[in-house]
């Protein structure tokens, strides 16, 4: 045990000593740190040339749908297409949109629907961003290096989102909105500055005929294609379905719930909503450090059925208990719950899936978490103006019975 515990440090940092990785980290952060400054510049100014909520609805909309729809597409295409250029060319667009955006703001000519037009835009060229961001880790790091890798990019992608609305705010502050526009520009074109710096292994084995089929096929038929190889696999099946019940439970729950118990539960407002926040981040941020420390190879699906049985537990006591520092402590404790077992899970997937297919399977991994999140807040909302025990108590329950089948099957509890 002293020698694993001497060992954590440098295996956890081992991945930053390669400079391409270095390179991509940083990348990561600053796409993930210019995606927190657009939501609030992009809230900021709707709300400014408008003062309508319902306005800032049809923006925000105008960018979440696009980019579920495309992640799909752009899945299927770094399959066929280099992930580092899919990344480069999403960045270097985003670059160019926002600088457009915040250019037109200072002139005074932007209006509603070049917002719309704009966020629309962004969503569909972020789309092509995230699942390659996700399949070209392996061809950055060796097979071993994964776990910490993806320790390290998981702080980097947690830390970026807090710190991004926190900056993306305090410059609108200090400044105007548009130049919230024009620093999240100087983001994105850093970030593609970055990743094209970024030096990938050549694949180890040689095209064969069955794979130059695969690449003349046509964009429907390879999406096609990744949803069935993940609808076939029951290993593939179960990490998928803890994927979409974690982001049901964040969407809602860690939304419309700790602001419903912030408020009404434990009556402290504004400030007990930070500290519920800043507990689950905190604790996400923990669990992926020690992760990545840990490293090996556990029984992942082991793992995943902890994960969903901890999480339901953690609902259970949020919907029954009301005190702050047990409340604090829960949420705690589910973050870095999330934290530990992401850096396994994606490790998992990275290294059990062909690399040709990888960013297909991440991309329906993600599609699905889209798909759940406005059906987790619009149940949340509704059970919220009920109880708060029947908010957390659902979720609960669809927890625990994610964890039962996880268990169920054999294959899946001896994935490593």
């Amino acid at each position: 045990m002293a020698t694993t515990l001497t060992g954590a440090g440098p295996r956890l940092w081992a991945p930053a000593r390669h400079r391409s990785f270095r390179l991509l980290w940083t990348g990561q952060s600053l796409s993930l740190l210019g995606d927190g400054f657009s939501v609030v510049a992009f809230s900021w100014i709707t709300l400014g040339l408008t003062g309508s909520t319902l306005t800032l609805g049809y923006v925000l909309a105008f960018q979440a749908v696009p980019r579920a729809l495309f992640t799909l597409v752009g899945g299927s295409l770094s399959d066929s297409w280099s992930p580092r250029a899919l990344m480069v060319a999403s960045s270097w667009t985003r670059a160019v949109l926002m600088a457009a955006v915040g250019s037109a703001g200072l002139s005074g000519h932007l209006t509603v629907w070049m917002l719309c037009a704009a966020a629309a835009a962004f969503g569909t060229v972020d789309a092509f961003f995230q699942p390659a961001r996700v399949s070209i880790l392996p061809s950055v790091v060796d097979d071993e290096l994964l776990t910490p890798a993806n320790a390290l990019m998981g702080v980097g992608a947690r830390t970026a989102a807090v710190v991004g609305p926190a900056v993306g705010g305090l410059v609108i502050a200090l400044t105007r909105a548009p130049i919230a526009f024009l620093v999240d520009a100087v983001c994105f074109a850093l970030c593609g500055l970055c990743v094209a710096r970024v030096r990938t292994r050549p694949a180890a084995a040689r095209e064969t005929p069955a794979d130059a089929v695969r690449e003349r096929a046509s964009l429907t038929a390879r999406i096609r294609e990744g949803v069935t190889y993940t609808a076939r696999d029951p290993r593939l099946r179960t990490v998928v379905a803890l994927d979409t019940a974690v982001n049901f439970c964040y969407a809602g729950p860690f939304t419309v719930g700790f602001a419903t118990l912030a408020d009404q539960v434990l009556r402290g407002g504004s400030a007990t909503l930070g500290v519920l926040n800043g507990s689950l981040a905190g604790g996400a941020v923990l669990g992926t450090l020690v992760g990545g420390a840990v490293g090996g190879r556990p029984r992942v699906g082991l793992l995943v059925a902890a994960l969903a049985g901890w999480l339901g537990a953690g609902m259970a006591v949020l919907g029954l208990v009301h005190s702050t520092p047990v409340v604090v402590a829960t949420v705690l404790a589910m973050g870095f719950a999330i934290g530990f077992q992401g850096v396994f899970g994606l490790s998992w997937i990275q290294r059990n899936i062909p690399q040709e297919v990888l960013s297909r399977v991440v991309s329906v991994d993600m599609v699905l978490g889209y798909a759940v999140a406005p059906l987790s807040l619009i149940l949340c909302g509704a059970l919220a103006g009920e109880d708060t025990f029947a908010l957390f108590g659902v979720v609960a329950l669809v927890l625990a019975a994610t964890g039962l089948a996880v268990l169920g099957s054999r294959a899946v509890r001896e994935m490593r």
